[in-house]
């Protein structure tokens, strides 16, 4: 069997005949859906890390950084959708130009993206909720068992986190009943998140203290005068202030980008998929990196980046309110709310797009035909969501938020630079193929790509990567038992005579 066999244009969009997804979303729907995946966690927590970590003020060119890094991405994954409109993400793609070990490599890196991130963020969800209701759930039922307070003298332990549960189960369910419900309630989040980060960026405006922005890129050999845990505060590293710590902090920041790409997972319920899907994935990273520059600029001058590096990091938006905009409590509150808003269609997002990812990757044979059975009447892969649920829900209720880390930045970051490859590779092998959009200035744009999201690699912490190539390595175990068996498209070609056969002719 040939591990490096690729699927042509004609045998995807067969693949995609018959048993099929239902189409039902437009250009504005998937707009809402990019968004909808995109403004979450990383707003509203990365901000703060990266600002008080790395970038300090200058963590806007933070996020312009990775913007420019995911535009390249974002660029080279609308040709694909429009040439390819079958759904699986950079996992499709990649089965077309580079081949199915390579495919599988990154279907297995999506998961990092898509469930740990899920999971992730339904931790985050439930911390938030519970702040929002006074801290009224016990300790015990919202949090894993692998973590534990002390109170009053007494250890207190995790059991499980059930709000995690619980979000997880209703988001699910709706995915359940249809692409087009979940779809409309993740426009209405979408509409009140981004109306309340409108809000804080116009009344924050006005509580900007241009202190707060001078100098504007700290210095990397900056003295360390500032104590961080009662130790001093050091500026030494490249990556930790600077142009080194711009850097560094895009590769931060870059988490709360992460969603833009899970608009292609829906090719296949969307109504014009060669026409929409670049102009959701396009627009939806557009209007956000607006929205993320406007909100850092404000943040920052608001509160010192100072603040950022021993408390406020978590609670960021909510921390600069209430020490620096007194009277405005209440936008405190609507900003706990936004969050609550973002994490739900966050997670709804990336539910999506995983179980879109197994489904298609199911249909060539590498997963159990379980992850591509459709619902008889919703037409939904239900079976698929369910199986999904339960694994990211065992995450989220009895594993810390903590352990996932830079783990999802990682593997989407590894699934851009094989998309940008993969362009290259395409225009090449088949220069003549109809493109509704074509990716500009190839192979240029791609190239930049790849360097810029690789940088941001190389800017994440040493243990991130590590625990990066484990998860590969035990990916690769599972092809090569699994996946390598059970490929359809290597039974055929397993059968099918070589162009070499011919030649030993």
């Amino acid at each position: 069997m040939k591990v490096f066999v690729k699927k042509s244009i004609e045998q995807l969009t067969a693949s995609s005949e018959g048993e099929s997804l239902k189409r039902t979303l437009g250009a504005g729907s998937l707009i809402a859906l990019g968004i909808g995946a995109i403004i979450g966690a990383g707003l509203f927590v990365r901000t703060a890390a990266a600002a008080g970590e790395h970038a300090g003020p200058a963590v806007t060119l933070s996020f312009i950084v990775a913007a420019i890094g995911c535009a390249f991405a974002g660029l080279c994954y609308a040709e694909f959708a429009s040439i390819i409109p079958i759904a699986g993400s950079a996992y499709t793609y990649a089965y077309a130009t580079m081949g199915e070990i390579v495919a599988w490599i990154i279907g297995w890196a999506l998961i990092l993206e898509y469930a740990l991130g899920a999971a992730t963020v339904a931790i985050s969800w439930s911390e938030y909720a519970n702040k929002l209701l006074g801290g009224g759930i016990p300790y015990e039922w919202c949090h894993s068992p692998m973590e534990s307070v002390i109170v009053n003298g007494q250890t207190i332990h995790g059991i499980a986190n059930i709000p995690a549960l619980l979000i997880l189960i209703i988001l699910s369910l709706l995915l359940i009943k249809g692409t087009q419900e979940s779809a409309t309630v993740n426009g209405i989040i979408v509409f009140i998140k981004v109306a309340i980060v409108l809000v804080f960026i116009a009344i924050g405006w006005q509580y900007i203290n241009p202190a707060n922005h001078t100098p504007y890129i700290i210095p990397a050999d900056a003295p360390d005068i500032i104590q961080q845990n009662g130790k001093p505060y050091s500026y030494a590293p490249f990556f930790n202030h600077g142009w080194g710590g711009i850097i560094s902090g895009a590769g931060v920041v870059f988490f709360a980008f992460i969603g833009f790409d899970a608009v292609s997972t829906a090719a296949q319920e969307a109504k014009n998929p060669k026409r929409d899907m670049p102009i959701g994935i396009l627009g939806s990273l557009v209007v956000c990196t607006i929205l993320y520059i406007l909100f850092s600029w404000v943040l920052t001058g608001v509160a010192p980046y100072t603040d950022f590096m021993k408390s406020g990091k978590e609670a960021s938006v909510a921390f600069a309110i209430s020490n620096y905009m007194h009277g405005y409590t209440w936008l405190s509150t609507l900003v706990t709310v936004a969050i609550l808003a973002g994490f739900s269609s966050v997670i709804l997002v990336m539910l999506m797009g995983q179980s879109r990812v197994f489904y298609t990757m199911s249909t060539d044979g590498l997963l159990p035909k379980v992850f591509s059975d459709l619902h008889p009447k919703f037409r939904t892969p239900y079976k698929s969501n369910l199986i999904l649920f339960v694994f990211v829900g065992a995450f989220a209720a009895f594993v810390p938020g903590s352990v996932a880390g830079d783990l999802t930045s990682i593997g989407t970051l590894f699934a851009f630079i094989l998309v940008c490859v993969g362009v290259i590779l395409l225009r090449k092998t088949d220069p003549n193929l109809e493109r509704p959009f074509k990716t500009p200035l190839v192979p240029l744009v791609p190239i930049l790509g790849i360097i810029v999201c690789a940088g941001m690699i190389v800017g994440l912490p040493s243990e991130t990567q590590v625990s990066a190539l484990v998860w590969m390595i035990l990916g690769l175990l599972i092809y090569f038992g699994y996946s390598k068996k059970h490929s359809k498209l290597g039974k055929v070609a397993d059968i099918l005579p070589t162009a070499s056969d011919f030649e030993k002719q």
